[in-house]
Protein backbone atom coordinates (compact mmCIF):
# COMPACT_ATOMS: atom_id res chain seq x y z
CA UNK A 1 0.00 0.00 0.00
CA UNK A 2 1.26 3.28 -0.85
CA UNK A 3 1.37 6.54 1.38
CA UNK A 4 0.23 9.72 -0.42
CA UNK A 5 2.65 12.30 -1.15
CA UNK A 6 2.03 14.66 1.61
CA UNK A 7 2.97 18.54 1.88
CA UNK A 8 6.10 19.48 3.35
CA UNK A 9 6.10 19.35 7.46
CA UNK A 10 6.95 22.58 9.37
CA UNK A 11 10.74 21.73 9.89
CA UNK A 12 11.25 20.17 13.65
CA UNK A 13 14.51 20.89 13.83
CA UNK A 14 17.55 22.86 13.27
CA UNK A 15 19.37 21.57 9.86
CA UNK A 16 22.88 23.04 9.35
CA UNK A 17 24.58 21.96 5.85
CA UNK A 18 28.15 22.37 4.82
CA UNK A 19 28.83 21.39 1.07
CA UNK A 20 32.70 20.64 1.12
CA UNK A 21 32.92 19.04 -2.73
CA UNK A 22 32.60 21.12 -6.18
CA UNK A 23 31.23 17.53 -7.11
CA UNK A 24 27.71 18.64 -5.57
CA UNK A 25 27.32 21.58 -8.26
CA UNK A 26 25.74 18.73 -10.23
CA UNK A 27 22.82 18.76 -8.30
CA UNK A 28 21.84 22.62 -7.12
CA UNK A 29 18.96 21.57 -5.19
CA UNK A 30 20.42 19.10 -2.53
CA UNK A 31 20.54 21.19 0.41
CA UNK A 32 16.40 21.13 -0.39
CA UNK A 33 16.74 17.48 -0.92
CA UNK A 34 18.35 17.33 2.41
CA UNK A 35 16.25 19.43 4.29
CA UNK A 36 13.08 18.08 2.82
CA UNK A 37 13.82 14.36 3.61
CA UNK A 38 15.22 15.16 6.84
CA UNK A 39 11.82 17.25 7.75
CA UNK A 40 9.76 14.00 7.10
CA UNK A 41 12.12 11.56 8.36
CA UNK A 42 12.11 13.96 12.02
CA UNK A 43 7.64 14.22 12.00
CA UNK A 44 7.43 11.08 11.08
CA UNK A 45 5.70 9.11 13.93
CA UNK A 46 8.56 6.90 15.33
CA UNK A 47 7.52 4.17 18.50
CA UNK A 48 9.27 5.14 21.56
CA UNK A 49 12.77 4.13 21.74
CA UNK A 50 14.77 2.89 24.57
CA UNK A 51 17.73 3.52 26.04
CA UNK A 52 20.97 5.99 26.43
CA UNK A 53 22.21 7.10 22.50
CA UNK A 54 25.61 6.07 21.49
CA UNK A 55 28.15 7.29 19.46
CA UNK A 56 29.55 5.22 17.40
CA UNK A 57 29.61 5.57 13.90
CA UNK A 58 27.19 4.25 11.53
CA UNK A 59 27.51 3.12 8.08
CA UNK A 60 25.02 2.76 4.94
CA UNK A 61 26.55 -0.35 4.38
CA UNK A 62 24.69 -3.41 5.55
CA UNK A 63 25.95 -5.63 8.65
CA UNK A 64 24.29 -6.92 11.71
CA UNK A 65 24.85 -6.36 15.40
CA UNK A 66 22.34 -6.59 17.82
CA UNK A 67 21.96 -2.95 19.15
CA UNK A 68 18.86 -1.33 19.22
CA UNK A 69 17.71 2.59 18.58
CA UNK A 70 18.33 4.85 21.55
CA UNK A 71 16.28 7.93 22.32
CA UNK A 72 12.83 8.79 22.90
CA UNK A 73 10.50 9.68 20.02
CA UNK A 74 9.84 13.40 21.18
CA UNK A 75 11.33 16.12 18.66
CA UNK A 76 12.29 19.30 20.09
CA UNK A 77 12.63 22.52 18.10
CA UNK A 78 15.74 23.16 19.70
CA UNK A 79 17.32 19.74 17.58
CA UNK A 80 19.85 20.19 15.68
CA UNK A 81 21.80 18.14 13.02
CA UNK A 82 24.39 18.85 11.06
CA UNK A 83 25.21 17.14 7.13
CA UNK A 84 28.20 17.18 5.36
CA UNK A 85 27.94 16.63 1.67
CA UNK A 86 31.21 15.71 0.50
CA UNK A 87 33.33 13.60 -1.68
CA UNK A 88 34.49 9.77 -1.93
CA UNK A 89 37.93 10.74 -0.70
CA UNK A 90 36.56 12.75 2.65
CA UNK A 91 34.35 9.88 2.90
CA UNK A 92 36.99 7.42 2.79
CA UNK A 93 39.03 9.36 6.19
CA UNK A 94 36.25 9.34 8.06
CA UNK A 95 35.43 5.60 7.41
CA UNK A 96 39.01 4.86 8.09
CA UNK A 97 39.24 6.67 11.02
CA UNK A 98 36.10 5.93 12.57
CA UNK A 99 35.11 2.50 11.21
CA UNK A 100 38.44 1.20 10.23
CA UNK A 101 37.16 0.50 6.83
CA UNK A 102 39.90 1.78 4.34
CA UNK A 103 37.20 2.97 1.66
CA UNK A 104 34.27 5.44 0.77
CA UNK A 105 30.77 4.72 1.71
CA UNK A 106 27.70 6.19 0.58
CA UNK A 107 26.40 7.47 3.85
CA UNK A 108 27.86 7.93 7.69
CA UNK A 109 25.85 8.77 10.59
CA UNK A 110 27.64 10.10 14.17
CA UNK A 111 25.17 10.14 16.87
CA UNK A 112 25.87 12.99 19.29
CA UNK A 113 26.60 11.76 23.08
CA UNK A 114 24.29 12.87 25.24
CA UNK A 115 24.01 16.24 26.72
CA UNK A 116 24.31 16.23 30.34
CA UNK A 117 22.73 19.41 32.04
CA UNK A 118 21.77 21.43 28.40
CA UNK A 119 21.30 24.59 28.95
CA UNK A 120 17.37 26.09 27.90
CA UNK A 121 17.07 27.37 24.09
CA UNK A 122 20.67 26.05 23.51
CA UNK A 123 21.09 23.78 20.47
CA UNK A 124 20.93 20.03 21.23
CA UNK A 125 22.62 17.92 18.98
CA UNK A 126 21.23 15.49 17.32
CA UNK A 127 24.53 13.75 15.45
CA UNK A 128 25.92 14.67 11.74
CA UNK A 129 25.87 12.68 8.62
CA UNK A 130 28.06 12.29 5.82
CA UNK A 131 27.54 11.90 2.65
CA UNK A 132 29.60 10.91 -0.60
CA UNK A 133 28.53 12.57 -4.43
CA UNK A 134 30.70 9.90 -6.07
CA UNK A 135 29.41 6.97 -4.33
CA UNK A 136 25.67 8.01 -4.26
CA UNK A 137 26.04 9.06 -8.58
CA UNK A 138 27.27 5.53 -8.84
CA UNK A 139 24.99 3.66 -6.46
CA UNK A 140 21.61 6.11 -8.07
CA UNK A 141 23.07 4.68 -11.87
CA UNK A 142 23.34 1.06 -11.19
CA UNK A 143 19.92 0.97 -9.22
CA UNK A 144 18.14 3.05 -11.97
CA UNK A 145 17.57 5.72 -9.43
CA UNK A 146 18.03 9.20 -10.21
CA UNK A 147 20.45 10.79 -8.00
CA UNK A 148 17.20 13.11 -5.95
CA UNK A 149 15.47 9.98 -4.98
CA UNK A 150 18.76 8.20 -4.27
CA UNK A 151 19.80 11.39 -1.94
CA UNK A 152 17.02 11.39 -0.10
CA UNK A 153 17.01 7.81 0.70
CA UNK A 154 20.38 7.52 1.89
CA UNK A 155 19.40 11.00 4.05
CA UNK A 156 16.14 9.65 5.40
CA UNK A 157 18.47 6.46 6.32
CA UNK A 158 21.27 8.42 8.20
CA UNK A 159 19.01 10.09 9.81
CA UNK A 160 17.51 7.20 11.12
CA UNK A 161 20.83 6.14 12.27
CA UNK A 162 20.96 9.18 14.33
CA UNK A 163 18.02 8.25 16.10
CA UNK A 164 19.35 4.83 17.23
CA UNK A 165 17.82 2.92 14.63
CA UNK A 166 20.19 0.26 13.13
CA UNK A 167 20.27 -2.67 10.43
CA UNK A 168 22.77 -5.45 11.75
CA UNK A 169 20.04 -7.89 12.80
CA UNK A 170 17.28 -8.84 10.44
CA UNK A 171 14.52 -7.84 12.64
CA UNK A 172 16.04 -4.30 13.21
CA UNK A 173 17.08 -4.09 9.50
CA UNK A 174 13.48 -5.15 8.52
CA UNK A 175 11.46 -2.48 10.98
CA UNK A 176 14.07 0.45 9.39
CA UNK A 177 13.66 -0.15 6.24
CA UNK A 178 9.75 -0.36 6.74
CA UNK A 179 10.03 2.95 8.17
CA UNK A 180 12.63 4.42 5.04
CA UNK A 181 10.14 3.12 2.59
CA UNK A 182 6.96 4.67 4.45
CA UNK A 183 9.11 7.77 4.99
CA UNK A 184 10.17 7.69 1.54
CA UNK A 185 6.65 7.21 -0.27
CA UNK A 186 5.63 10.01 1.88
CA UNK A 187 8.26 12.36 -0.31
CA UNK A 188 6.91 10.70 -3.15
CA UNK A 189 10.58 8.60 -3.63
CA UNK A 190 9.79 5.01 -4.83
CA UNK A 191 10.86 1.92 -2.38
CA UNK A 192 14.58 1.72 -2.94
CA UNK A 193 14.41 -1.98 -1.56
CA UNK A 194 12.04 -2.98 -4.31
CA UNK A 195 14.18 -3.93 -6.60
CA UNK A 196 17.77 -3.41 -5.13
CA UNK A 197 21.12 -4.31 -6.34
CA UNK A 198 22.73 -0.60 -4.05
CA UNK A 199 24.42 -1.72 -1.02
CA UNK A 200 22.39 0.11 1.77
Amino acid sequence: MNSPVLEDPEPALAVDILIESEAWQMLPEAEDIVRRAIAFAATYPHPTLLGPRASRPHSGRCGRDARGPRIGSEHHRNTEVSVLLCDDEAIARLNAQWRGQQKPTNVLSFPAPPLQGAVPDEKIPLGDIAIAYETLAREAEESGKTISEHLSHLVVHGFLHLLGYDHHMDDEAERMERMERDILARIGVADPYAACDADI
